[in-house]
């Protein structure tokens, strides 16, 4: 399954292991509603057990926040090219 399916979920955790190349990432999306009515998506990444980064974006409805949240998770679905391991979600499969 591509990590784009995922898109539509408001809470999103994905690693990208590989102990032989020493790569532990961590990549976690969270999307919610404010009180505005605006969507509030909040990306955080990292080393795993380090403080990593958080950047938060800004969309005026769930359907262009989804689509914002498809656009990261497409670059994500690239991970095994640029660093040689692929990221899996944390997730069950429903």
């Amino acid at each position: 399954m591509p990590l784009t399916d995922l898109a539509a979920r408001s809470s999103i955790h994905l690693s990208a292991i590989d102990p032989a190349r020493n790569c532990d990432r961590r990549y976690r999306i969270e999307r919610s509603p404010d009180l505005f009515g605006e969507q509030i998506i909040e990306l955080s990444w990292g080393r795993a057990g380090c403080r990593g980064q958080t950047k938060r974006l800004s969309a005026p409805s769930r359907e262009r926040a989804i689509s914002l949240v498809r656009s990261v998770l497409a670059r994500r679905d690239t991970a095994l090219v640029r660093i040689g391991t692929a990221y899996r979600s944390d997730h069950s499969e429903t």
